[in-house]
């Protein structure tokens, strides 16, 4: 990958990309009009949906109780309003459910929500045979002082028979319920770091955790205690057990979401609210780059440009204008955009052998379209604030963003292109 990031560093192949492309693209009025209206090459719609389709995207099943914390665990992981997982999940048989992040357009991440198991009369053995065949890593969430644990144990053990080698997180929540007093603030340093649990965390909620983790003895579990709050709870930190949590579910699945699900260097609410679309534009037009389709891969990339522009665009309350998507792509120019068709660019590299120029391909759309993105939130950003842009410091801003893009999204990228097992 050193050479690929050699590549995109030099400045002699942006300069050359640049005045390249206008056979490709037509011109940028062409372009700009694909931008402004992504669903009218009726192909490029159908090649967007087979890719969504057999893209796979990682399922995190949360099984456990009601009112366990499993939508704090969501709202905590990407970010989302307490509203927008309410009204995300959508039924995916009688008593299951998929949140689809950020939406199920262009989901990159779903989360998996099956019934509480404590409720009378659930019988889950049909729950529990479809969502094994659904998901990808399985997230245990109990209350640090919960020790009615008989059905979810019973589950999870037949989960363990049928697949002995998946990966298992037992998040331990609530940390709070187990404190001696109401004004107990959390301990730092975390003190239940490597599976551990200090001696310097209070004796009741020590004894708890400790005989919860006797019950999934020989599970091969992964313990994480974790206390997800809200503001008004006023336990700081409220993501207490975040770093713990996301190493554990970086070491089952190393697919690089905590990178791509970060927004706390992000200062700006809007850009902040788009971030997820970008980077599930990118991701797709990467596969769109890479995958072989029966329709030029460059359409449909240009395609998923456009419906990740009017996202934008949404977000910010703007209008999508000629005039705005002319100026930045001429800042970028028309031939460092059709490096984006995939197949196109491994005539740029026929060097480095068919596979490997495949990669490339995949990589080179999805940081292209990200910091495409990026740069749209920059230029609208700016627009609010009555600033005026210099073409110079448009192209300043994709260029940086581009090599962001490879860094972030390179794993997920090289992930949709290998088969699973």
């Amino acid at each position: 990958m050193s050479k690929l990031s050699d590549l995109f560093s030099d400045w002699k192949f942006w300069k050359r990309r640049k005045s390249e492309g206008r056979n490709r693209f037509g011109n940028l009025q062409d372009y700009t009009s694909r931008i402004l209206n992504p669903t009218v090459d009726t192909e490029a719609e159908q090649a967007f949906k087979t890719i969504h389709a057999s893209v796979p995207r990682p399922v995190f099943w949360l099984l456990g109780k009601t009112q366990s914390g499993k939508s704090a665990i969501i709202r905590t992981l990407t970010h989302a309003t307490a509203a927008e997982i309410g009204n995300g999940f959508k039924p995916c048989t009688k008593t299951a459910m998929f949140f689809d992040y950020p939406d199920a357009e262009t989901a990159f991440l779903r989360f998996l929500d099956t019934r509480g198991l404590s409720e009378s009369g659930y019988d889950a053995d049909d729950d529990m045979a479809w969502s094994e065949q659904q998901a990808h890593l399985l997230i245990v969430v109990i209350k640090a002082m919960d020790h009615q644990l008989e059905a979810l144990l019973a589950a999870v053990k037949q989960i363990r028979k049928a697949h002995p080698n998946w990966p298992l997180i037992v998040v331990q929540t609530t940390l709070h319920e187990g404190y001696p007093t109401r004004t107990m603030e959390h301990l730092t340093p975390y003190p239940f770091a490597e599976g551990q649990i200090s001696h310097a965390v209070p004796a009741d909620l020590r004894f708890s955790l400790l005989k919860q983790r006797e019950a999934f003895a020989g599970l091969n579990t992964r313990f994480v205690p974790i206390d997800f709050t809200q503001a008004e709870d006023a336990y700081e930190p409220a993501d207490y057990g975040i770093d713990e949590l996301w190493t554990a579910i970086e070491t089952a699945l190393p697919l690089g979401l905590r990178e791509m699900l970060d927004v706390s260097r992000i200062n700006d609410v809007y850009l902040k609210a788009a971030h997820s679309h970008i980077v599930s534009y990118a991701i797709l037009a990467g596969c769109a780059a890479a995958i072989p389709l029966p329709v030029a891969s460059l359409s449909t990339v240009v395609m998923l440009q456009g419906k990740m522009f009017h996202s934008i665009a949404s977000v910010y309350g703007l209008p999508l204008t000629r005039q705005s998507i002319s100026e930045i792509v001429s800042a970028i120019g028309l031939g460092v955009l059709s490096g984006m068709g995939g197949r196109e660019l491994l005539k740029l590299v026929p060097y480095y052998g068919q596979t490997i120029a495949a990669g490339m391909a995949g990589l080179y759309a999805a940081a292209a379209s990200y910091a495409l993105g990026k740069t749209l939130c920059f230029y609208f950003a700016q627009t609010r604030q009555g600033k005026a842009l210099s073409a110079e410091a448009l192209n300043k801003m994709f260029r940086q963003e581009f090599m962001r893009g490879g860094e972030l999204l390179r794993d997920a990228v090289k992930r949709q292109q290998t088969p699973e097992s």
